[in-house]
């Protein structure tokens, strides 16, 4: 059994998680973090890539829109080599009522949301592919961020300051003596063995999964309801600023350029297990009519991946409870000392992903009151580390590396021109690191070929350098085959179809790869509490991983 001792646990790798052990670190507390899968692996990685300007919620949630404003210049200039700063156009189309568009611009001068009216001539200029009969367009701060980027450079930066992080690492019971937090117990998913790290406090981050960490401190009936939503990428950039249907927050009202696709998204259904999330084939069919509406011949381009992730949303009393749509997007702290008599821990949901640094500082500054200690915030004056301020992320980066390093280092992913070296070094870094875990990191896979290609050169690269024997690369490579697989059948049309037949002749008439040999390397089920004789199982990594 390994032990461990800190000040602070923070449970949740996700961006407020990774937030949070960040603005503990930098307080000067000891902390550690942990999480059951890799970082960015729940909501902060299936999301549509929005950095909010704040425009989208200046009438429907004007608190949440200031929020945004605020944090959108704060988030751009600390976590620069993750932002890109596209602008956001606002649209009224002709189905859209106008009179919704005074209120949108109205809304903006009252919730500190930078906007400016321009011409429909001229957003046409700017962006020739949006609907030529729109009536109305605004222009506002806009961006688009790489969730995973984000999350490790906030986590980067708080191991800089002292802190740990324990990926694969879940929960599995909480130690109090009396009414107090005393101990975190955890178990290693890769090796099997128990994690216990004895501690003053507990920042329960754990989004549509906090429920789950609260119940194991005795803190029962935290309402975190998850909105499902569904979003798709299109195999290229049909625009290259963000464009928004300027009406209440709706269904299939957003397409955002990230990297070198556009999605569109989103759907707003309630889950009932932030673990199983389907992506249902009529809202598929809704996603690509809406594109259709913002972009004419949106059908014709090829839809190359769906996915669906779960919004934490804190139950509303104002409204039904399946009505996640319109419950509201703003933070919520729970104070389990007043609300259940426990001491020494804290529980954040809601808010967005433009927001997490300020979800972090709240909940942080809530804990030093409790605490007794005065610490100061110090996470919007300091960037992440490799991210210089006013040096933002450009979708042509990798081209620039390549044209320097091409001749020298072998192109393993040409769609998304990741280079051998790059794949070798994150297979060093973490030899336990699956095929989906540099995914996230290189985006291995998340081109147009969708690992058709470069997961069979990076297999065969992890066995050439030892990070791995035949049989474990074999189970690697159809292990994230299969996580492909689920984001590739609810769009199989056109040429997606004949892409799909490509990688199928390769991989089962080439390579037969359902027969390859084999050594089993999926990791076992952890209950998410041990003591309960029911006990929920809690997914293997990446089994019920919805693919970006």
């Amino acid at each position: 059994m390994r032990t461990y001792d800190c000040d602070v646990v923070v449970v949740g790798g996700g961006s407020t998680g990774a937030g949070v052990v960040r603005d503990v670190a930098m307080r000067g507390y000891s902390t550690i973090l942990v999480d059951r899968a890799d970082l960015g692996q729940g909501t902060t990685g299936r999301y549509h890539g929005l950095l909010h300007s704040g425009g989208r919620y200046v009438v429907s949630d004007p608190h949440s829109a200031t929020e945004c404003a605020e944090e959108n210049t704060i988030v751009t200039r600390i976590h620069a080599d993750a932002v890109e700063t596209t602008g956001g156009l606002f649209v009224s189309v002709p189905e859209d009522d106008l009179a919704f568009s005074d209120d949108f611009l109205a809304g903006c001068q009252k919730t500190g949301v930078r906007v400016t009216e321009i011409s429909v001539a001229d957003a046409l200029k700017r962006e020739p592919r949006v609907n030529p009969k729109i009536q109305r367009a605004f222009l506002v701060e806009d961006g688009t961020v790489d969730g995973w980027q984000m999350v490790w450079g906030a986590a980067r930066s708080a191991q800089e300051h002292g802190a740990k992080i324990l990926t694969y690492t879940a929960v599995v019971g909480i130690e109090k003596q009396g009414d107090a937090v005393t101990a975190v117990r955890c178990i290693d998913r890769r090796s099997g063995e128990d994690v216990t790290i004895s501690c003053r406090f507990v920042i329960n981050a754990a989004g549509a999964w906090s429920h789950h960490i609260a119940e194991l401190a005795g803190c029962h009936d935290v309402e975190v309801v998850p909105g499902r939503g569904i979003m798709i990428a299109m195999n290229h950039r049909l625009v290259n600023t963000v464009i928004n249907r300027c009406t209440y927050p709706a269904d299939g009202d957003i397409l955002v350029p990230v990297h070198t696709v556009a999605i569109i998204g989103t759907t707003d259904v309630r889950a009932d297990d932030p673990d199983e999330l389907p992506i249902p084939h009529n809202e598929v069919q809704q996603m690509l009519d809406c594109g259709e509406v913002l972009i004419p011949g949106f059908r014709q381009a090829r839809a190359l991946h769906a996915w669906s992730g779960a919004r934490p949303l804190v139950k509303d009393a104002r409204v039904s409870a399946q009505d996640t749509r319109h419950m509201s997007r703003g933070m919520s702290i729970l104070d389990h000392q007043a609300r259940d008599g426990v001491s020494g821990i804290l529980t954040i949901a809601g808010g967005k992903l433009t927001t997490y640094r300020l979800m972090a500082k709240n909940i942080v500054d809530r804990m030093c009151e409790q605490l007794g200690e005065e610490r100061d915030c110090r996470t919007a004056d300091e960037a992440v580390p490799n991210s210089t301020p006013g040096k933002n992320y450009v979708v042509t980066h990798r081209l620039h590396d390549r044209e320097a390093d091409r001749r020298d280092d072998q192109i393993i992913c040409e769609c998304e021109l990741m280079s051998r070296s790059m794949l070798v070094k994150a297979m060093h870094a973490d030899p336990m690191a699956s095929m989906d875990d540099l995914r996230r990191h290189l985006r291995l896979g998340m081109g147009p070929c969708q690992g058709g290609f470069c997961s069979l050169r990076a297999t065969g690269i992890g066995c050439a350098e030892g990070i791995f024997d035949a049989d474990t690369g074999n189970a690697r490579l159809k292990e994230f085959l299969s996580h492909r697989w689920i984001g590739l059948w609810p769009i199989l049309y056109g040429d997606q179809v004949r892409e799909t037949a490509l990688d199928e002749w390769i991989f089962q008439g080439l390579l037969d790869i359902d027969h390859l040999p084999e050594e089993k390397v999926v990791f076992e089920p952890v209950p998410l509490n041990a003591g309960a004789q029911a006990a929920q199982a809690d997914a293997k990594p990446e089994t019920t991983e919805v693919s970006r």
